[in-house]
């Protein structure tokens, strides 16, 4: 007589549940865990939307006051002359735009090479995620001023420049980490099939694996913008800030998050409040990419 493999499996889940449904002192304690463990998950969860939305309230609350058209296109002021935070919001676009222009690349070539090379290159790609580890662990004052120190000092001056290259050193370790647990995750039998049609290892890489992992990838990439669009600290050692309009890369350059610290201290109350509003646009600027990346990814995916 033959048994269908399925068979013990099905028979064991009455069973199972039998044993769980008893009156045995093992029993209940399994019972009184579970619900413990449950309940605790509940509590955190709720926890950490309490939290979130605190958070979102109080900024909205705060910030929402000072979305006037003059905060958007007036630079910075001394305190009673109506400025705004133009020259801040451009500073923080090209800086933030220039250090994912620069990290992404880097982080993503290395997370593939850290996936992909493994069979090969085993010991070197051990000391490389090893350095990628650190990098992503290392505080962002200490990667600014490390750039302060090889950069902004040879040169003599601060610039947006070298707040570009402080954010993008905080973007590759990042970009690197998800890449490559992005890829790991492609099944090898996808591999395999891209080879046996023949296909180089390049040409599977580009286009099977990071074409399957390309919303992780593109999450990853996300994740890394988030992190330095709200950097302050790499940023007080490079590009310093400038209170006044100024759009090149060479000179010093203005940004939000240095200005929300310089206004979130101040004893004036039109500066605290556009210190609220500069932190209501980097949360909700981080937002809109995450909800619009991912609608469009979807689509695609459909």
């Amino acid at each position: 007589m033959t048994t269908h493999p399925t068979a013990p499996a099905v028979q064991a889940a009455p069973c199972m549940s039998a044993r769980w449904q008893g009156n045995s002192v093992s029993d209940i304690r399994r019972r009184m865990v579970d619900r413990v463990a449950t309940g605790l998950c509940w509590a955190a969860t709720v926890l950490v939307l309490l939290m979130l939305f605190s958070i979102l309230f109080v900024l909205v609350r705060n910030g929402v006051g000072g979305l006037r058209w003059v905060t958007f296109v007036h630079v910075t002021l001394p305190p009673g002359q109506a400025g705004g935070l133009a020259n801040a919001i451009m500073g923080s676009l090209i800086q933030t735009g220039l250090a994912v222009l620069i990290g992404a690349p880097v982080g993503l070539l290395v997370g593939i090479y850290l996936a992909e090379f493994t069979a090969t290159d085993g010991k070197l790609i051990n000391f490389v995620r090893f350095v990628s580890d650190l990098l992503l662990s290392a505080p962002s004052i200490l990667v600014g001023l490390f750039i302060y120190m090889i950069v902004v000092v040879p040169s003599g001056h601060f610039s947006g420049i070298a707040g570009a290259l402080a954010l993008s050193m905080l973007v590759v370790p990042v970009v690197v980490r998800t890449t490559e647990d992005m890829l790991r995750l492609v099944p090898l039998a996808m591999r395999e099939a891209a080879i046996a049609l023949g296909a180089p290892r390049w040409r599977m890489i580009l286009f099977v694996c990071l074409r399957a992992a390309r919303e992780g990838v593109a999450t990853g990439i996300l994740l890394a913008l988030a992190r330095v669009s709200g950097e302050t600290a790499p940023l007080l050692f490079t590009s310093l800030g400038n209170m006044n309009w100024s759009v090149a890369p060479g000179k010093p350059m203005a940004s939000l998050p240095v200005t929300i610290y310089q206004y979130a201290g101040a004893a004036y109350a039109d500066w605290t409040a556009l210190a609220w509003t500069g932190a209501l646009l980097i949360t909700a600027g981080i937002l809109m990419i995450n909800i619009t990346v991912r609608l469009g990814l979807g689509r695609n995916r459909k």
